[in-house]
């Protein structure tokens, strides 16, 4: 089910930038080698549970943990 994938890539991405700490969403992609519907999906999912902050500077978008 594609709800589960998200659910699991969300969890696989709050890990890293726990571990790892900010990271733009391009090198999300590239670490956690996830597809880019994928990324901005889980991303969603934890900007709407309000775990995660976004900045966006020129053309990248940066992830951080709020």
């Amino acid at each position: 089910m594609l709800t589960n994938n998200i659910g699991e890539a969300a969890g696989r991405i709050w890990e890293h930038l726990d571990v790892e700490g900010n990271s733009t969403v391009a090198k999300l992609r590239k670490e956690l080698d996830l597809d880019a519907f994928s990324v901005n999906a889980a991303i969603g999912w934890l900007a709407r549970e309000e775990k995660v902050e976004l900045t966006k500077k020129g053309n990248s978008v940066s992830v951080a943990l709020k």
